[in-house]
């Protein structure tokens, strides 16, 4: 298992910065929130996306790749009842499959609760099968560019669409296509009834990533999330994939944050 660290919590500082803060706090790779860099990653150029990824090499990370997806440019949303909005969603999405492969990152987390679920008196199933639509259409171009979709199921005090994980597995299982898997994210499984390390077993085979924070929102180790029989459980499938801490307090500032959540992950791992 390999531990990242999600940029945003870092504010305005610099990129070489950030990524020496994360590698010099004990963390193997850095996930990219795409609007802490741009108002959309189309205003990237070419050479600036070299500079990002040579930054994070020279400070010995590696780009795990991207997470919160539809923050930034207004207007995006995968399952809204106007086609052009979710055809322009889809081709975002296609634009950061290709920004996250030209950063060396594998992975994209769609997240992003209000860019997803109901729009007005839309049906569940016209919801479930727009999103499915938007999804699929974007990944042929992640496939080509090594990059894996994964869907993240959150708590109903964030959304209406996929709020468990056996909801996200269903979509998986219903795309059907193997650049697209699941996220399990530590605060998203609390809220539900099935203790977690059951959650991460039911959905091993179909797991691509991890984002590790506490119920409370705050970081590992800064709450009563038992983190011990998580990692165990992941030990036990033998996941080799990241897990990224995504803390959504910083107190008393991002580095202590940092620092502390890696050094209890690390007192959590199995002998």
């Amino acid at each position: 298992m390999r531990f990242a660290f999600c940029n945003e919590g870092f504010g305005d500082r610099p990129w070489s910065a950030v990524c020496s803060a994360i590698a010099k706090a004990g963390y193997d790779g850095v996930e990219i929130a795409p609007f802490t860099l741009a108002e959309t990653v189309r205003d990237i150029p070419a050479r600036e996306r070299a500079d990002i990824r040579a930054a994070a090499h020279d400070a010995g990370l590696e780009i795990v790749g991207l997470h919160w997806l539809l923050v930034k440019p207004e207007g995006l949303h995968v399952s809204h009842p106007d086609s052009k909005v979710r055809a322009r969603t889809r081709d975002y999405l296609c634009h950061l499959a290709d920004f996250c492969a030209d950063l060396g990152g594998e992975i994209m987390v769609f997240g992003s609760p209000r860019q997803r679920g109901r729009v007005d008196d839309a049906s569940s199933d016209d919801t479930w099968r727009w999103a499915a639509e938007t999804f699929c259409g974007a990944l042929p171009t992640a496939a080509e560019r090594g990059v894996t979709l994964c869907i993240e199921a959150l708590g109903t005090d964030e959304t209406d669409f996929v709020t468990t994980a056996a909801d996200a597995r269903r979509l998986v299982d219903e795309i059907g296509h193997p650049s697209f898997r699941l996220i399990l994210d530590v605060k998203a499984m609390s809220s539900e009834d099935v203790p977690i390390p059951d959650i991460i077993r039911q959905q091993r085979d179909v797991l691509a990533h991890v984002h590790a924070n506490d119920r409370n929102g705050q970081g590992p180790g800064f709450g009563d999330t038992d983190f011990h029989s998580i990692l165990k459980a992941l030990s036990e499938m033998s996941y080799d994939g990241y897990i990224s801490v995504e803390p959504f307090e910083f107190l008393p500032d991002v580095d202590t944050v940092a620092r502390r959540c890696i050094r209890y992950l690390r007192e959590c791992l199995p002998v």
